[in-house]
């Protein structure tokens, strides 16, 4: 469920607005559906990582990954494909650091409701 979300509205939103608007996204959808720490790093992780991976992908194929090896180039790396995975590895790590802390801002929030 918080792996669909995520990537739904990941993609819906990001055709508007910039690249970190899977920080909100992420942190929200943890926040509110994230059952286990574990599901709210992976989930997040996971559907950025996808995200990314098919968007670039999409968009670089056509063009015979014309701008994807010119960035690789400006990085002195020969293959624009490590510059795909370190782009996809940091959205996808991003996301789901967010994803955690939203975990973890709810049960502090919800620690602070109950009385000790």
């Amino acid at each position: 469920m918080v792996f669909l979300v995520i990537i739904i509205a990941s993609f819906l939103l990001q055709l508007v607005l910039p690249w970190w608007v899977i920080i909100i996204i992420s942190f929200a959808t943890c926040g509110l559906i994230g059952k286990t720490g574990k599901i709210s790093f992976w989930q997040p992780f996971l559907a950025i990582f996808v995200l990314w991976l098919g968007m670039a992908l999409f968009k670089s194929l056509p063009n015979h990954n014309i701008l994807a090896t010119r960035v690789a180039e400006m990085l002195s790396v020969k293959l624009w494909p490590l510059v795909l995975l370190i782009t996809i590895l940091l959205g996808g790590l991003v996301a789901g650091i967010s994803g955690y802390c939203g975990h973890h801002f709810r049960k502090a929030v919800i620690s602070l409701k109950t009385p000790a």
